[in-house]
C-alpha cells in the first residue's frame, strides 16, 4: 500500500494506516492545506471539482468538498467529470483553483488529489513546496458556522468544453461529418463514457462503446497500452471501423487503434496533433525527454524548432510558455494545445486527428507510414530504500562516453539514431528506463545494456 505526496498533490492507495495510505485524514489534511494555501494566494475562494469514475471517488469528494467548505470556500461541483475539463471549468466560471479526484492511469485501487491555480493549471514547484509546508505545519484555521461555503452544482462544463473545442479555427467540424467515421471507443469504465460521445454525436461519428459502465470497476489495467487494449482493436478488426479510441479514466491520454487492428501507438498522437496544428498556426513544439523524437522530426519538416522538457506536465507547460509553442504534451498519448488551455486533453486530441484523416483523405494506417518510424520501449528497475541514483547515473556517464548527455531530468544520453533515457518515477519506487531507436532490436540492446551496468 502506498502514499506518495508531492508538489502536485497526493496519490495514493484506499484504505489502511493513516500516513502511510490514502486514507480519510490523509485526504482530509491535504484538502485543508489546498484551501489555506488558495486563501494565501488571492480572493477568490472558489474551487472547481470533479472526479473520474473510480470506486472510491464518492468518498474522496466528500471529504475534499466538505473540507474546503469547512475553510469558507464555495465549492463548484461538477461530479463526474475529466482533467482536462476540470481545468477548462475553472476559466469558464472563474474559480480561484480546482482540484481533480483522479489517478489517472493507476489500478481501481489508487485515488488522487490533482491541484490547480486560478488558471486551471497545476500548481507550480513553489506553490506545491509552500502547500506541503502548510500540511506539514497542520496550521489550519477553520470557518464559523456562519461562514461556511456553499456547494454549487455544476452540469454544462462538459458542453462548454466541447464547444470551445468546435470553435477553434481550424477544426472543420463539417468536414470531419462528411467522412461519417465509424469508431470503437474503450471507455476503461469511467468518464470517457459520459465525456465522448456527445464530442463524436458532434462530429458526425457512429460508434460502439466498451467497457462504459461508469462503475470504476475497470475492466483491464487502465493504462492505454497495447497489451491492455486488445479488446479494442478486435472489435475495430471484426466490425470493419474506420478506428478504435482509448481513454485513460480522467481522459487526458489518447490512443487510437488502426482499421488494421494494430495500434497507431501512444507515442504518434501527439506527432499526428502536431503534423495537423502545424498547418495552421507556426511555432515550437515540445515534448517531455522520453518522449519519440519523431515530433521533432516532423517539426524540422514544417520548419519548426523542438523543444524538450523534463518529464511532467507541469515542466512541459512552463516550457511550452518559454518558447511560446504552437502545440506540445507527452509521448504518453497527451495533447496540449495552448489555443484551447494547458493541459493534456484527449478531447481535442480526438477532434484533431480526425480533422486530419478528413483533410487528407487517408486512414489512420496510411497515416502512420508517412512518419518516421522508431520504436520505443519502457522498462523500469525497482528501486531500494539505500539505492544511490547519483553513484548509478556517473557509471552510466563513463560507459556511454560518447553519447550527448542532459540531465535536466535523470540523464538522457542521445546517440545518432537512436536514446535512452533514466529517470527516477515521481509516482512508483522505480527508475524508468525508456529506450528509442530505428529498430526494435536496436531499443531492446539499449535497455538491455543499461539494466546490464545497474546489476
Amino acid at each position: 500500500m502506498t502514499l506518495i505526496k508531492s508538489i502536485s498533490g497526493m496519490r495514493g492507495t484506499i484504505g489502511g494506516a493513516v500516513g502511510t495510505n490514502l486514507t480519510p485524514i490523509d485526504i482530509v489534511e491535504m484538502a485543508s492545506a489546498y484551501g489555506m494555501w488558495l486563501k494565501q494566494q488571492h480572493d477568490n475562494h472558489k474551487v472547481v471539482i470533479g472526479r473520474d469514475g473510480r470506486i472510491s471517488g464518492e468518498i474522496v469528494s466528500s471529504l475534499v468538498v466538505n473540507t474546503l467548505r469547512s475553510l469558507g470556500i464555495d465549492i463548484i461541483d461538477l461530479d463526474y467529470s475529466t482533467t482536462p475539463t476540470v481545468e477548462m471549468a475553472v476559466k469558464f466560471y472563474d474559480a480561484g483553483g480546482g482540484i481533480i479526484l483522479t489517478a489517472s492511469h493507476n489500478p481501481k485501487q489508487w485515488n488522487a488529489l490533482k491541484l490547480l491555480n486560478e488558471k486551471g493549471e497545476f500548481i507550480s514547484a513553489e506553490d506545491g513546496q509552500a502547500l506541503l509546508d502548510i500540511a506539514a505545519s497542520r496550521s489550519f484555521d477553520y470557518s464559523s458556522v456562519d461562514q461556511l461555503g456553499q456547494v454549487i452544482k455544476k452540469d454544462d462544463a462538459l458542453d462548454l468544453h466541447i464547444n470551445a473545442i468546435l470553435n477553434l479555427p481550424f477544426i472543420n467540424a463539417d468536414l470531419i461529418r462528411s467522412r461519417g467515421f465509424k469508431v470503437a471507443v474503450d471507455c476503461i469504465n469511467s468518464t470517457g463514457a459520459i465525456a465522448l460521445p456527445p464530442l463524436l454525436d458532434a462530429l458526425g461519428c457512429t460508434y460502439d462503446l466498451i467497457n462504459s459502465e461508469v462503475s470504476g470497476d475497470f475492466a483491464h489495467n487502465p493504462e492505454p497500452l497495447a497489451e491492455n487494449l486488445k479488446e479494442l482493436s478486435s472489435v475495430v478488426l471484426e466490425n470493419n471501423l474506420d478506428l478504435g479510441i482509448a481513454v485513460d479514466p480522467d481522459v487526458d491520454r489518447l490512443v487510437f487503434t488502426c482499421p488494421s487492428g494494430e495500434l497507431f501507438g501512444e507515442e504518434y498522437t501527439l506527432v499526428a496533433a502536431a503534423d495537423f496544428v502545424l498547418r495552421y498556426k507556426k511555432g515550437a513544439t515540445v515534448s517531455n525527454l522520453s518522449s519519440s523524437r519523431a515530433l521533432r522530426d516532423i517539426s524540422a519538416l514544417r520548419g519548426m524548432n523542438y523543444e524538450a522538457a523534463a518529464v511532467g506536465e507541469v515542466n512541459v507547460v512552463k516550457k511550452m510558455k518559454e518558447v511560446n509553442a504552437a502545440i506540445g504534451g507527452e509521448g504518453n498519448g497527451g495533447v496540449i494545445l495552448p489555443d484551447l488551455h494547458y493541459g493534456r486533453d484527449a478531447l481535442v486530441g480526438i477532434a484533431i486527428v480526425l480533422n486530419l484523416l478528413a483533410e487528407d483523405g487517408i486512414n489512420l494506417d496510411q497515416l502512420k507510414e508517412k512518419y518516421p518510424q522508431y520504436h520505443i520501449i519502457k522498462s523500469k528497475v525497482q528501486l531500494s530504500p539505500d539505492t544511490d541514483i547519483d553513484a548509478m547515473i556517473n557509471k552510466l556517464k563513463k560507459a556511454y562516453i560518447e553519447g550527448e548527455f542532459n540531465e535536466i531530468d535523470g540523464l538522457k544520453i542521445d546517440f545518432e539514431e537512436e536514446w535512452v533515457h533514466l529517470r527516477k518515477s515521481n509516482t512508483e519506487p522505480i527508475i524508468r528506463i525508456i529506450a528509442e531507436s530505428k529498430t526494435e532490436d536496436g531499443a531492446k540492446a539499449l535497455i538491455s545494456g543499461i539494466k546490464d551496468l545497474l546489476n
